[in-house]
């Protein structure tokens, strides 16, 4: 997992999988450029604050990155038990266009990396609905459609992490072919940051204790992070389009 002479933005780099990925990925020889609404706590190259929901702070902070970027971790995003407007601007929207714009910047064997969900498992059901939504080019047309499509809050962290594994499903074979840049997800089970609470909260305790019957122990982010690295490296230039659970085995056990 050689990073050397790469410069690779992660977004949410100041806590939880982003800062452990942030740390790994500069062990491993890597120029990192965090992106976060948060100051950080953690030793990076370079810093820049930005809300990740909002068009005109996306540009901005794109505005600030070097000419040449050769990976993005879309690891930033809210817990279900936000607004659901700021998930969906967050989780996928501003996701989208944030990736969209550092594309333009991106070499011949680069990386995007997204930070998915095993809670977005059940993207099959509402495939259609997910590849309407993936059509919709541009933030503004995205957000017109969910205007059209209401989501329901209570289930609204999921409908946007399928609606995030969706839209890297159709659209990465596109860009693998066009421009050689690679696009994959990582989806982690429940995971020890300082969100998890609110995970509890968003699915309730009966969800939460039938699941802790099917797992170890939630992951800690050490354990996500190398994956999402991985992912970044030469090593894993063939990869492009997938979705790798990292979730201790649960999602095994609903097969």
């Amino acid at each position: 997992m050689d990073l050397l002479n790469k410069t690779i933005v992660i977004t949410g780099a100041s806590a939880g999988i982003g800062a452990e990925t942030a740390r790994l990925a500069r062990m491993r020889g890597a120029t990192v450029i965090g992106i976060d609404r948060n100051a950080p706590s953690l030793t990076l190259d370079g810093f820049i604050q930005a809300d990740l929901g909002q068009t005109a702070s996306i540009d901005a902070a794109v505005a600030q990155l070097p000419a040449r970027v050769d990976a993005l971790c879309n690891v930033a995003g809210v817990p279900g038990t936000a607004d659901g407007d700021l998930v969906a601007r967050v989780n996928y929207l501003g996701l989208r266009h944030l990736t969209e714009r550092v594309l333009e910047r991106m070499p011949a064997g680069g990386s995007i990396v997204n930070i998915a969900s095993i809670l977005g498992a059940e993207w099959p059901q509402r495939v259609a609905l997910h590849k309407e939504l993936a059509a919709a080019q541009g933030f503004e047309a995205g957000a017109a459609w969910l205007r059209d499509h209401p989501v329901p809050h209570e289930t609204c962290y999921q409908y946007f992490k399928e609606a995030l594994l969706v839209w890297s499903y159709v659209q990465s074979q596109a860009w693998f072919l066009e421009k050689s840049v690679r696009m994959n997800c990582v989806a982690p089970g429940p995971v020890f940051t300082a969100i998890l609470g609110d995970f509890v909260s968003m699915l309730g305790e009966e969800r939460v204790q039938r699941d802790s019957a099917r797992m170890k122990r939630p992951a800690y982010p050490d354990e996500v992070a190398p994956v999402a690295v991985f992912l970044c490296s030469d090593a894993a230039r063939w990869i492009s389009g997938v979705n790798i659970p990292v979730d201790g085995g649960l999602a095994s056990t609903f097969i």
